[in-house]
């Protein structure tokens, strides 16, 4: 058999089962090989032009030197990009994606969803011809990524905000030092009762999810209010759960049972007790129901209450929020809160891995909104309030 029918067969048995690259190399390498003529064989039996095949020698001579690279195709090979084509895309579309920045208000796209077809149509009418996959390989180039809203925004900023912090730091600080109970208290959110979507993910048999109603607001069942007390020194909270609304009395008749059920075994020794507080809600600093309930707490227990209100928007620095409400929410992710008693018991099994402990229970007492506090059972509080902000900072002592 002559040399010209082997390389022929040579090539007829691989054409069909090599990429671009691969042809090129194995036709430079048996080119290389064969005696005086053998690249004039290779071409007439590849069908490969001679300079591709001198290029596929010189990929073969070069590939062991440092920092070579691998590729199909020569480098600059195929259509340019629309973006070295076009070169005015990429500042349109950050005209388009950030239309405060560049103080146009009646973007068209200011009031809708910014797709990335929505985005490439707008851009065709601006004339520049791209495609969706494109828009979105670029805005990735450009820094910009897929995002939900962030919550930062903490309201007014007060401007005693950080003095208030370090009061209260100071005043902890000075409990803990003579063996004295701190609090922090508060109500989580109110809860739907039922066989409804809670929000978060739990591990379940593939394609077996738990089934819950589609619409939530048929619910006969009410809203269960979970009102938190946590112990900050001893990293322990009670959680009591109420049916009925939640107001101050509901909340101090919440700081009585843990004092009932723990506190007072805890500190047998106490004489006061500290109290850090939102500035709002059921336990607001302005809230006269909240203190003469206060007052009634002190009397009964003979605890000298001091109460520090944390400033207006900054309720999440509030120790009970992450310390004990983000840990019973990640224990009941996923679980449809369908009883009270469910709710109770997924509150006291919450755990976490610095060792906190949580009792839990139910309340049938019912409590009414828009109960009247007089100006004369407000001047019988045995109160005495701080030279500083004395609203949010302010002690209730027991009766003579």
């Amino acid at each position: 058999m002559q040399l010209q029918d082997v390389v022929d067969k040579y090539f007829e048995l691989l054409k069909d089962r090599l990429a671009e690259r691969e042809m090129r190399l194995v036709a430079g390498a048996l080119a290389k090989v064969l005696p005086r003529g053998g690249i004039t064989l290779v071409s007439q039996a590849s069908n490969l032009s001679r300079p591709t095949i001198y290029d596929g020698i010189h990929e073969i001579e070069i590939a062991a030197a440092p920092g070579a690279e691998s590729r199909q195709r020569k480098a600059g090979a195929g259509r340019k990009s629309i973006l070295a084509k076009d070169t005015g895309v990429v500042s349109a579309l950050r005209s388009l994606i950030s239309p405060y920045e560049h103080g146009d208000p009646e973007s068209p796209l200011l009031w809708v969803s910014k797709s990335l077809r929505k985005l490439s149509v707008e851009l065709k009418t601006l004339g520049h011809t791209i495609g969706h996959v494109t828009v979105g390989k670029t805005l990735e180039s450009m820094g910009f990524t897929l995002q939900s809203n962030k919550k930062s925004h903490e309201g007014g900023d007060c401007p005693d905000r950080d003095k208030q912090f370090g009061f209260i730091a100071n005043a902890v600080q000075s409990f803990f030092a003579n063996e004295q109970p701190v609090i922090s208290v508060d109500a989580k959110k109110k809860e739907l009762i039922g066989n409804f979507k809670n929000n978060g993910r739990d591990y379940r048999e593939k394609g077996k999810p738990e089934l819950v109603e589609v619409y939530d607001f048929i619910n006969e069942n009410g809203r269960a209010t979970p009102y938190g007390v946590y112990d900050i020194g001893a990293n322990e909270g009670y959680v009591n759960v109420g049916i009925s609304s939640d107001t101050a009395a509901f909340a101090v008749d919440t700081i009585s049972l843990w004092w009932k059920e723990m506190g007072c075994a805890r500190y047998p020794d106490a004489h006061s007790l500290m109290i850090t507080a939102d500035g709002g809600g059921s336990n607001g600093s302005r809230n006269r129901l909240w203190k003469t309930s206060l007052q009634e707490f002190a009397n009964k227990t003979g605890l000298t209450v001091c109460v520090c209100h944390f400033p207006p928007g900054t309720s999440k620095w509030n120790k009970i929020e992450h310390r004990m409400f983000s840990a019973i929410s990640m224990n009941w992710r996923g679980k449809p809160l369908t009883t009270v008693e469910i709710i109770v018991h997924l509150i006291a099994n919450t755990t976490t891995k610095s060792g906190l402990k949580v009792v839990a229970s139910k309340s049938d007492k019912q409590y009414q909104y828009g109960q009247k506090v007089s100006d004369e059972e407000m001047l019988a509080l045995r109160i005495l309030k701080a030279d500083f902000h004395p609203e949010w900072n302010y002690a209730i002592r027991p009766a003579l």
